[in-house]
């Protein structure tokens, strides 16, 4: 069942978390399933602690969408193991941006081809790409990587076609969970462009996978 925490935007668009047992997103060719659920939660002394959702998306290729930090390394190989697949399975690894709780494991994928925001490389040889100057990375004709910069200087975004949910955005942090008007702002070094890449993820998608929370539904008034 889905959720109430629910926001309208513009008038137009309204979202709706979805609940731990609706984050699976099974499709043709490729399925969407979220691994472990990011968190931030403040804490009383000033601090904060903070994990990023890890996403694994499968099909023709197997993509894994950040890796969790470095103290999910056991978690993030029994996840795996639960699936059949071993790292070497890995055919790409996607860092949605540079933060130690979205990328702290990617040496665990050696033989994959890594994004990390718009960087691209398979070993230590880099591929050229056209990330920073706005277009999307293609991986084929229904998953993409695309430029969603605001949150961090170089944020990427997963994009999934075909899902039984209609297209997943992956989004890593430039929503930080369902109706985050309030935190995202706070993070984020670049407002205004990044509320740009928010508007249009939220105009051409049906789910999406935040940094930090469950994943959520939009909803567009027709």
């Amino acid at each position: 069942m889905m959720g109430t925490d629910s926001k309208v935007v513009c008038g137009q668009v309204q979202t709706v978390a979805l609940s731990e047992c609706e984050s699976d997103f099974p499709g043709q060719p490729y399925s969407v399933s979220v691994l472990k659920t990011g968190y931030c939660v403040s804490q009383t002394d000033g601090t904060f602690k903070a994990d990023g959702t890890i996403t694994l998306i499968t099909g023709p290729r197997t993509i894994l969408v950040d890796t969790g930090g470095p103290w999910d390394r056991d978690f993030l190989l029994m996840k795996l193991k639960e699936r059949g697949l071993a790292p070497g399975d890995i055919n790409l690894v996607v860092g949605t941006h540079g933060h130690s709780d979205h990328i702290g494991n990617l040496s665990l994928f050696p033989s994959a081809v890594v994004i990390v925001g718009y960087d691209i490389s398979e070993g230590d040889t880099y591929r050229p790409n056209k990330l920073a100057e706005g277009h999307a990375y293609t991986i084929d004709e229904h998953v993409s990587v695309v430029p969603s910069p605001g949150h961090s200087g170089q944020d990427v975004s997963v994009l999934v076609k075909g899902t039984s949910a209609g297209t997943v955005l992956v989004a890593g942090d430039l929503f930080e969970r369902c109706s985050d008007e309030d935190s995202w702002r706070d993070q984020s070094m670049n407002t205004s462009v990044q509320e740009v890449s928010r508007q249009e993820a939220l105009r051409i998608v049906d789910v999406i996978i935040p940094g930090h929370g469950l994943p959520f539904k939009v909803l567009r008034n027709r």
